[in-house]
């Protein structure tokens, strides 16, 4: 199986490859992934192995892919499944000589496909975009439940005691991001109101923000002894991340990879939507038994946008306060 490259998407993945998994309970399963998400995939049941791509994705797949067919053409692979919608992601797995290549006929890849379905229509959630295309090559769909185990670790990378995770990053822009000073005030009031500590989590790209959101907290702060406030932004693995997410009370993250790792762990998510569609892109939970993620958003005009920048005001987010989230942590 080819995954998605962003790791919300292939958390969002992950009830598709379990229907995978079921209905071919005596393959072998190995995933293939970007370095960035293969982790994950180390984390989930079922999956025997997990090659990770040399290559890059997006455009630079033009220029590297020949290095992933190479690392695929070794595996003595006789089936593909494509779950990247990319002509890229097909050329790679034809090039290196697998048989058989299923996967959606989009981006003009369809005569590199030995088996194709059409693109999905009139889905509610993206995990549903996937399993319908695994539905599509006649392989029954499970719930849509997207289950990560985090490993255990000697020393977990979280404070002592009860804390509260705070995910203040997202890729896609800064549309999708809740104000720094909500997420530092909120930060506040968990730490004096709830005694819990606060740790922030991110990317090497996050530090900045989370950063500017440290030092908004000293100010609020002026003296007053509080919880501990922890930056982890870049500072944990993929698999620390998990086990970061998996510790807390809750999570409170944007619409990003984190907030999906986090739903996929079993942790109590509030989840902030401004620019994008929640219904489209909610987080999943990792079974029956675990808290239904809250869901933050205004009912204004102009959202779901989808756009990187807000062009106007950004009232999509700023009408969010932090103590309406404080209230949703329970």
């Amino acid at each position: 199986m080819l995954s998605p490259n962003w790791l919300g998407d292939a958390v969002m993945a992950l009830p598709a490859l379990a229907d995978v998994r079921r209905h071919f309970a005596g393959a072998r399963l190995t995933v293939a992934a970007r370095a960035s998400v293969a982790a994950l995939f180390r984390m989930v049941a079922g999956v025997d192995e997990v090659l990770t791509l040399p290559g890059r994705g997006g455009l630079a797949a033009l220029t590297s892919w020949k290095q992933d067919a190479t690392a695929l053409a070794g595996g003595g692979f006789d089936t593909a499944l494509l779950f990247p919608n990319s002509f890229a992601s097909a050329l790679i797995v034809s090039h290196a000589g697998i048989a058989e290549r299923w996967g959606l006929a989009t981006d003009g890849r369809r005569r590199l496909l030995t088996r194709s379905a059409p693109k999905p229509r009139g889905y509610a959630h993206q995990a549903d975009y996937y399993q319908a295309l695994v539905a599509a090559l006649d392989i029954e769909n499970g719930p849509l439940f997207a289950r990560v185990e985090p490993p255990p670790l000697e020393a977990l990378p979280a404070p002592d005691g009860p804390y509260v995770v705070l995910a203040p990053g997202a890729a896609y822009g800064t549309a999708k991001q809740w104000p720094p000073e909500r997420f530092a005030e909120l930060a506040t009031l968990v730490r004096r109101e709830r005694a819990w500590a606060v740790a922030l989590v991110g990317s090497r790209a996050d530090a900045p923000v989370c950063r500017e959101i440290v030092e908004r907290c000293a100010r609020m702060a002026g003296g007053v002894p509080s919880a501990p406030l922890v930056d982890l932004s870049g500072r944990t693995s993929l698999a620390e991340l998990a086990a970061v997410l998996a510790g807390a009370c809750a999570v409170v993250s944007n619409d990003s990879g984190a907030m999906h790792l986090a739903g996929a762990v079993g942790a109590k998510v509030v989840a902030i939507f401004g620019a994008t569609n929640e219904h489209r892109t909610s987080p999943l939970t990792s079974g029956p038994a675990s808290p239904a993620p809250r869901i933050m958003a205004t009912d204004v005009w102009c959202r779901p946008c989808m756009l990187r920048e807000c062009p106007i005001d950004h009232r999509c987010m700023t009408g969010i306060g932090a103590r309406a989230v404080l209230e949703a942590l329970g």
